[in-house]
């Protein structure tokens, strides 16, 4: 059985977004999974808009894993940066599937991950405060 990637994952998987490791990160989340061997880093830097908000400046991630691992990965930080914490929070895995114009069933869980990457980064940043 082949896996049929769609241009915008393979595009992401040749040339990633926002990949590597941040200095002096004000969240580091990190989430693997042994079933599969991938394993994400997410760094994030925050700021405050002009309405007080405190959002995503900056944000990287660096992936051991499949093509789809690292797509996901790199598309999620494509989404996250310049949100809100409260919007950042609430993406989905459904949100960076419908970016990355589709993923093979068993490649699903790649983009679950990258959500929970971001969202133990932000939970990271928010208990050091």
């Amino acid at each position: 059985m082949t896996q049929q990637y769609s241009k915008k994952v393979i595009e992401h998987f040749t040339n990633p977004k926002n990949m590597g490791e941040m200095k002096n990160p004000e969240g580091v989340g990190e989430i693997g999974n042994p079933t599969c061997g991938d394993v994400m880093k997410v760094y994030i830097k925050i700021n405050k808009n002009k309405e007080g908000e405190k959002y995503i400046q900056d944000i990287k991630f660096q992936t051991f894993g499949c093509a789809a691992a690292i797509a996901s990965s790199s598309m999620t930080t494509e989404i996250a940066k310049g949100k809100t914490l409260e919007v950042a929070e609430k993406l989905t895995m459904n949100d960076v599937i419908n970016e990355l114009g589709e993923l093979p069933k068993i490649k699903m869980h790649c983009s679950s991950m990258a959500i929970q990457g971001l969202r133990k980064a932000i939970e990271n940043y928010e208990n050091k405060k």
